[in-house]
């Protein structure tokens, strides 16, 4: 697996990678509360990959375009949280960073996303556990408990967000590489509008990120 340092500006950070999730195996229904949510959750996040990857479908009723919204919905959440939970499962990752960044620098950065995120993902595990609790009593009532499943799946993301940054912390064994588009990034948020998007969609495609565009518009609106 590859995760990507990118530079936003002259001295701020995000982690990338673009790995797809793996379907759900279908293999027996899921038994309990906490295996129906899981295996919901796995089928829902395959659905937004598979969204993303292929675009949005016209929806003619109000009940598809409900639904392509929460997709959508999803799908961001989806971007966003890619990186750690992928780095559930890995044991060895590459990392590649800016050329002006020596391996340590990038390491350390690393690290520090890692710990932030660890912390972050836990504070809202706590909240929104005790939502999903409160809310709990709604399940009672007739009809789709969309309260719930938004909660549970809250819970859920911030579970796996937390191991996925745990095991990159305790367990991932770290290598890097210099990487020369990645040092191009560093200067390009400071352009207008037009001229960031044509750049990005150059280095992008250089290093054949599909979806890097999105993400540096995205977290270079926030920095």
């Amino acid at each position: 697996m590859d995760v990507f340092v990118i530079p936003i500006g002259l001295d701020r950070y995000e982690l990338y990678c673009e790995v797809s999730i793996e379907a759900p195996r279908v293999e027996s229904a899921p038994s309990g509360i906490i295996g129906r949510i899981r295996h919901r959750f796995a089928v829902m996040l395959h659905q937004a990959e598979e969204r993303q990857r292929a675009g949005a479908p016209g929806a003619s009723s109000w009940w598809a375009r409900l639904q392509e919204h929460a997709m959508a919905w999803v799908a961001e959440r989806v971007a966003e949280q890619r990186l750690l939970w992928n780095l559930r499962r890995e044991s060895s990752v590459i990392a590649a960073y800016p050329q002006d960044l020596t391996y340590d620098q990038a390491l350390t950065l690393i690290r520090r996303t890692l710990q932030r995120d660890y912390e972050r993902h836990r504070a809202w595990l706590v909240v929104d556990s005790l939502l999903l609790i409160a809310v709990g009593v709604l399940a009672l009532l007739p009809g789709p408990n969309i309260v719930a499943y938004y909660v549970a799946f809250r819970v859920m993301g911030h579970w796996l967000s937390m191991r996925g940054a745990w095991q990159g912390l305790h367990r991932i064994t770290w290598t890097g590489r210099p990487c020369e588009p990645l040092t191009e990034l560093r200067e390009v948020a400071s352009l207008d509008s037009g001229a960031r998007e044509a750049r990005v969609h150059d280095i992008a495609a250089r290093l054949r990120l599909r979806h890097l565009s999105t993400f540096f518009e995205r977290v270079a609106v926030r920095a």
